[in-house]
């Protein structure tokens, strides 16, 4: 609550919804999407569900590598509002057409544009940095971000687990006899029956046309050069406030009215505090950027190389994990330590409430475990825990084959697995960011440094899935599931774990404290 400038950050927040909702929502239901696509008498089915499903995932990430440099140096010269709502508009768009698609080439198609939009993450990382100045702030205001992305992929997850195929997971809404099925057909709501899966897409483009609105009425533009710029859609936003106030709500202003601090500078605030007036603040010139060859320093190089190693498998398993989760069981009578096989045969809803209740659990550590962890044993050490605890996760994760699909032993099993997963990772997130923000060698090049990182990020999530997806099956084929877990997932951790050692933690260029 003390956070400065809580109204933009709002925003923001609202803003960063776009990557989580569009990327995970799919993920619970996938499984059932590529099944429903591919002809049923297909022999190969669920190897090409496999290798389908690992493909769709990583067409997301691999756009927003594309175009991810090119929006961090796009909004060092142009700000970071355009960038933020033209992303903001293609993740509508794609959302929306993502849901009534029915083939493999559609669903690529809207997935890539989704990507395309959301290669901008790496400005709000940048903007938070700007909007948040005082270094007391930072930590908590880096903090934001990712706590709002582990908020998008449990709603996502949710969404998507409880949405999917209405007609069957909501029947009292959508079935037979279903508030919603006006024309009374005799199977239910005839648009879901001929779109199962447009109902999570068409939630997610609603709640990010909400939060475009936002952003084009609301969020002011950081980048110091252009902080000073009429921002006509803050006009109108303020106007059709005043008019809610005065005509709606029936406010009148009179006598004094309070000053929003967060309206003004920073230099500015403290001299209101102190009862201090000076005149209007002149504009600030922007110090002109480094050369482009000198961004690239060391630590900058390390830190980018780390930052991109932690998705290489996280991405992957948030791919493999829920598809897994939904593959039918296999006789293990005759298994070994190493060589069994199938999954545990879930359903999609099962599947997104148990992500998303994880999430959740995610979303308590972030804010009240982390800061501890932070303040104790710095932004590196809390890294290197987590990145301990993954290869642990993913040793342990094929043996739940062996549980079958009945039985309640799987269940506390299953959340094992979870809980160290999402413990990891809701700790490694925050952290690389940090860490990638203080090694860029100077402020005003904090967005072609993040959008870097992000490109590089984006890469990672683009090849884990598809490479994960593609070993999952080839061990599906050979009997032995457990393949991409030890082969892939565990290695790529541990080299990750060992990268990690050749960083450093100087201070950075806006002051942020080496814990």
């Amino acid at each position: 609550m003390s956070l400065p400038n809580k109204r933009q950050l709002f925003i923001l927040a609202l803003c960063r919804l776009s990557e989580p909702l569009s990327n995970t929502c799919l993920l619970p239901y996938i499984y059932y999407l590529i099944k429903s696509i591919i002809p049923s008498d297909d022999p190969s089915a669920s190897q090409k569900i496999s290798r389908y499903s690992g493909i769709l995932v990583a067409a997301f990430p691999l756009a927003q590598f594309i175009t991810s440099i090119l929006w961090g140096r796009l909004s060092d010269s142009h700000g970071r509002k355009p960038i933020i709502i033209i992303g903001l508009v293609a993740s509508v768009i794609s959302n929306l057409a993502f849901g009534f698609s029915r083939s493999i080439g559609a669903l690529m198609f809207w997935r890539v544009l989704a990507g395309l939009g959301n290669g901008n993450v790496a400005v709000m990382r940048t903007m938070t940095a700007e909007i948040v100045k005082k270094r007391k702030y930072q930590t908590r205001a880096f903090l934001l971000l990712p706590l709002v992305f582990n908020s998008g992929m449990v709603a996502g997850l949710a969404l998507g687990g409880c949405l999917a195929d209405p007609v069957v997971n909501l029947p009292w809404l959508f079935g037979p006899d279903g508030l919603f099925n006006i024309e009374r057909h005799p199977e239910g709501v005839a648009w879901a029956l001929k779109y199962p899966y447009a109902l999570p897409a068409i939630t997610n483009a609603l709640a990010l046309a909400f939060s475009l609105i936002l952003a084009v009425f609301g969020l002011k533009e950081s980048l110091q050069s252009k902080e000073s710029n009429r921002d006509f859609g803050v006009v109108l936003g303020r106007s059709v406030v005043r008019f809610i106030e005065r005509i709606v709500l029936r406010r009148r202003s009179a006598g004094y009215a309070a000053i929003q601090l967060d309206e003004f500078p920073e230099a500015a605030t403290d001299e209101i505090a102190e009862g201090k007036f000076s005149k209007p603040l002149p504009s600030i010139s922007q110090p002109p950027p480094p050369p482009f060859r000198s961004i690239w320093t060391r630590e900058v190089l390390v830190t980018m190389i780390s930052f991109g190693l932690l998705p290489l498998h996280n991405s992957a398993f948030m791919h493999i994990f829920p598809v897994y989760l939904c593959t039918p069981s296999a006789d293990n009578n005759n298994a070994t330590f190493l060589s069994f096989n199938g999954g545990l045969g879930l359903t999609s809803p099962s599947v997104g409430l148990w992500l998303s209740f994880f999430g959740v659990c995610g979303i308590l550590l972030q804010l009240f475990i982390y800061p501890r962890m932070q303040a104790k044993i710095g932004t590196l050490g809390c890294f290197r825990v987590a990145l301990f605890t993954f290869p642990l996760a993913y040793l342990f994760a094929p043996y739940l084959s062996l549980l079958g699909s009945h039985g309640f032993s799987r269940w506390p099993c299953i959340a094992v697995i979870l809980c160290a997963q999402v413990m990891a990772r809701t700790i490694a997130i925050p952290s690389t960011v940090i860490l990638l923000t203080n090694a860029a060698p100077a402020k005003n090049v904090l967005g072609t440094v993040h959008g870097a990182g992000n490109m590089f990020s984006s890469l990672a999530r683009a090849v884990g899935p598809v490479f994960g997806g593609v070993v999952f099956a080839w061990g599906m084929e050979k009997g032995v599931v457990g393949l991409v877990w030890w082969l892939y997932l565990t290695i790529i951790a541990l080299i990750a774990l060992a990268w990690s050692y050749t960083m450093s933690a100087p201070d950075g260029p806006n002051g942020y404290r080496r814990l």
